[in-house]
């Protein structure tokens, strides 16, 4: 509702400023430009199809039958070799990601930052192309794919701070929806080309050695430099601060009198940070396990989990940028808790109806996914609406912190479920138990009109 626009936010709007929808698209076409890195590099094509594959392990064991005992080990360690090192990313990004947006706060230098992060994560991309199919290479993929990560998180920080620069307090739901939706298109897109590809058998093109996974990331790398540049063109940069610059370790002491303000002065925005960080380890889980559970428990083929990525995306798409409607409507805190609570029953589905067959996750998987979007562009607009006028990169660093911080909690629970059960379907109860602990926590999170 309109009490959950908070005063900061009025301050900063220009009264009556139509929206200038040239710098809103332009803005929103970063999340087009840099998804394919999350959609295509990290969950659906090389990594899990090419890093985790049997061409990073022993050729001896690789030319072992499947199911063969040393075998699957050096798969396991290749995949938990690979977690560490996303482990190590996040650890980077959460200690990290609040000092920065400090920072470029402070210097009026988001858009400076977010060009630096966008670079590194193209520059990423472009060496997984060098990344050939040779246990030799695993460690530069790894590497790649880590710093990819946390120079991701990080651009993204800068990219949600800009927010303020492109909406009003009156279209900030619509803003955020049309982003994070054409982030989701953007990821659809790609995976089709790659699907077309992989149909059209490269036309001819000769694949061995992983060139197929490695001109994928190529492809990803020059997608992110055709669309990420309007941001940096025709989005106004935000003024600086005036507070005076200090050190890297006086911006750790800046921080945390800041957190002391906060929690004098704001109380409900950290207790948001909080609830927002329990439910949104829980999307992050439906977005790593939910292809796991679709080909285990639900005996999807690979293309079949391709096909439901690529439809999930398009739903997830579409409703985030129709729910920016809403979220102007019935404010963003509504829509959060009304979304959390769809997924939960969604996710009950999953696990309850699975006996009925494969229609069963079509339906409320994809009716799941019709809440994600939301919830993510609605905390966003949440969150830029009470952030304190100049401190938005700092607020949405602690945005990044916090849900790095409890990160583990999803994949812990999917675990227990499964280890209690012996059955991959009942993960489904864990990851939407802490979809559930984030909507009781959120409606304790009270955002008022000061």
């Amino acid at each position: 509702m309109t009490s959950e626009v908070s005063s900061s936010t009025a301050a900063r709007d220009e009264a009556g400023r139509p929206a200038h929808w040239g710098r809103v698209v332009a803005w929103s076409l970063w999340d087009w430009a840099v998804q394919p890195f999350n959609t295509v590099i990290i969950t659906f094509v090389f990594v899990a199809l090419y890093l985790t594959s049997d061409a990073f392990i022993d050729p001896e064991l690789a030319a072992l039958p499947e199911g063969d005992a040393a075998r699957e080990a050096a798969l396991s360690q290749v995949a938990s070799n690979l977690a560490f090192g996303v482990t190590i990313a996040g650890v980077l990004v959460a200690l990290l990601a609040p000092v920065l947006g400090q920072r470029a706060d402070t210097s009026g230098r988001r858009k400076a930052w977010l060009g630096v992060s966008t670079l590194a994560v193209i520059a990423c991309m472009l060496g997984l192309f060098f990344v050939q199919a040779d246990p030799a290479y695993f460690l530069l993929a790894v590497a790649l794919i880590g710093i990819g990560s946390v120079f991701g998180e990080i651009g993204g920080v800068h990219y949600n701070a800009l927010l303020a620069q492109v909406s009003t307090r009156e279209n900030v739901g619509r803003v955020s929806g049309l982003g994070w939706g054409l982030g989701y298109l953007g990821g659809i897109v790609a995976l089709v080309i790659v699907v077309v590809a992989d149909g059209a058998d490269w036309w001819g093109l000769d694949t061995s050695n992983g060139l197929a996974y490695r001109l994928i990331a190529l492809g990803c790398a020059l997608w992110a430099v055709a669309f990420a540049w309007p941001v940096f063109a025709f989005v106004p940069e935000a003024p600086a601060t005036g507070r005076p610059k200090v050190s890297l370790l006086g911006s750790y002491v800046r921080l945390w009198r800041d957190l002391r303000a906060l929690w004098h002065d704001s109380r409900p925005t950290l207790w948001f940070l909080v609830a927002s960080a329990i439910y949104r380890d829980g999307l992050a889980g439906v977005f790593t396990f939910g292809a796991i559970i679709a080909a285990r428990a639900y005996h999807f083929s690979d293309q079949e989990v391709v096909i439901f990525g690529i439809a999930a995306n398009l739903v997830a798409g579409l409703a985030t940028i129709l729910a920016g409607r809403v979220d102007d409507w019935v404010g963003p805190r509504t829509l959060i808790i009304w979304s959390l609570a769809g997924m939960i029953l969604a996710g009950f589905a999953v696990a309850f109806l699975h006996d009925l067959g494969s229609i069963v996750f079509w339906v409320a998987g994809l009716v799941l996914c019709l809440f994600v979007g939301p919830v993510q562009s609605a905390s966003r607009s949440l969150l830029a609406r009470v952030s304190p006028r100049g401190k938005e990169g700092e607020i949405f660093g602690l945005y990044a912190t916090t849900g790095r911080a409890v990160s583990f909690l999803a994949p812990a629970l999917y675990g227990v479920a499964i280890a209690i059960t012996g059955a991959v379907i009942w993960g489904v109860l864990g990851i939407i138990t802490v979809v559930a602990l984030g909507l009781v926590a959120m409606l304790f999170v009270r955002i008022d009109a000061r």
